[in-house]
């Protein structure tokens, strides 16, 4: 018989279906056995599927939190010298540090291929209407701050060129700002005070942007820290109002500082010029500070790190889960050496019957491949329900990408094989009439 011949005889159905069968009633005489063999694979199927879940989530956050800094753009923010920080303490002189507006003239005079340049100042103030107040960040900023960054006007709109050049005092709150100081009323049209100023609420932005414009802790030093609200206005109406010199007050102490920008956005035409671009603006804050008073980030850089960053932790979070596969592919092996030795009389008897060699590994790989794929099912179901409950019960982003479960399954079954030849080869092996000797 040619070998075709004999791979078609004993993958025929009605051989498959028998030993199938055989299989299933093997496994089930020992049920408890069976199932406590099971859960390595469905642990180890699980954990691949939940870690890499929650690994893509945990990145995805990551990366969207860069992306809404704009891959474009680069980011200029002042910062206070380390070894200035004691220097403010005194009433009289005023520490001063920062990029200012002769740094953008000159960036926007040197690089060709800027598109945009949107510079910002912050204040930490208190709001107040009536007898409500919000302790906020005040960001004086141009009209174009919408298209350099994710934020949208929810209600209302931004305030425009003409209120710019007009140092009007118009303002855009965020909604959460609306809510605690107009619980009742719509806040468009109304006012809110700043110190001794009234600005007109012509905006409220979105809440799902609001928050999302810039990550937390982004804020320069020298402006605040962990503001819990924004309120947007006019850049011009921010110099005039508040002038550049910030008062701090401590227990016992103020500091004085005077800082002209506390950030500038600096949108380049070409993604692919975005790091040269970077390098010159360095170059010309450096030739023009004495100190380094300020910092850039490159969202564009850190989102490719991010990624880099989101392959390692996958790689090193499902070979850690794959380790749990190999544990429970061991104790596969482990049970099926010892079934084996329990039915040796019975594989001497099939032998006898005229039974061959590959009958009696086809038979052996099928109970260990119908306990791994047993247990790949199982995992698989588990392993997706584990990141809808973190979801919902954490609060985190959990991402189950369609290859994830499908590779982990796959992964059981090739561990049911891998580790089920060995048990299967060695009772082949066995001798008929040993066998059939053995008590």
């Amino acid at each position: 018989m040619s070998r075709l011949a004999q791979l078609r005889e004993t993958f025929s159905p009605s051989r498959m279906h028998r030993a199938l069968m055989m299989g299933v009633k093997s496994l089930w005489m020992h049920r408890l056995r069976s199932l406590l063999t099971v859960l390595g694979i469905v642990f180890g199927v699980c954990s691949v599927i939940a870690m890499l879940a929650i690994g893509e989530g945990a990145s995805y956050e990551a990366r969207e939190q860069i992306r809404r800094l704009g891959s474009n753009n680069v980011i200029i923010r002042s910062v206070k010298p380390p070894e200035e920080q004691g220097a403010s303490q005194s009433r009289s002189v005023a520490v001063e540090y920062g990029i200012t507006y002769k740094d953008i003239d000159r960036i926007a005079a040197t690089i060709p291929g800027i598109d945009l340049i949107v510079p910002s100042r912050l204040i930490r103030r208190n709001v107040w209407v009536g007898g409500n107040s919000v302790d906020c960040d005040i960001r004086g900023t141009l009209p174009s701050y919408l298209q350099v960054t994710t934020n949208r006007v929810g209600r209302g709109r931004f305030f425009t060129q003409t209120e710019l050049d007009d140092k009007k005092n118009v303002c855009v709150i965020e909604e959460s700002m609306a809510n605690r100081l107009f619980p009742i009323d719509d806040p468009l049209g109304k006012t809110v005070r700043v110190d001794q100023d009234y600005f007109e609420v012509i905006g409220v932005m979105s809440r799902e942007d609001a928050a999302s414009g810039m990550p937390e802790g982004s804020l320069s030093p020298g402006a605040s820290e962990g503001a819990p609200t924004t309120m947007y206005i006019p850049l011009t109406a921010a110099r005039s109002r508040f002038g550049e010199i910030l008062m701090k007050r401590s227990t016992g102490s103020f500091s004085v500082e005077r800082v002209e920008l506390h950030e500038a956005i600096v949108r380049i035409t070409d993604q692919d010029s975005v790091i040269e671009a970077n390098l010159v603006i360095n170059e010309i804050l450096q030739a023009n500070h004495k100190n380094v008073d300020y910092e850039t980030l490159v969202p564009l850089a850190l989102l490719r790190q991010a990624e880099e960053t989101k392959r390692i932790f996958n790689i090193v979070l499902g070979s850690v889960a794959a380790i749990s596969l190999l544990v429970g592919g061991i104790g596969i092996m482990n049970i099926m050496l010892a079934t084996v030795t329990e039915r040796t009389r019975e594989i001497g008897v099939r032998r006898a019957l005229g039974a061959k060699r590959r009958d009696i590994v086809f038979q052996f790989l099928i109970e260990t491949v119908l306990l791994s794929g047993a247990g790949g099912i199982i995992g698989v179901m588990m392993g997706l329900a584990i990141p809808l409950f973190i979801s919902h019960f954490a609060q985190m982003t959990t991402i189950v990408r369609f290859w994830s479960p499908v590779l982990a399954f796959g992964i059981s079954g090739l561990v049911g094989v891998v580790f089920g030849i060995y048990p299967a080869m060695r009772a082949a092996d066995m001798d008929p009439v040993e066998a059939l000797r053995h008590e």
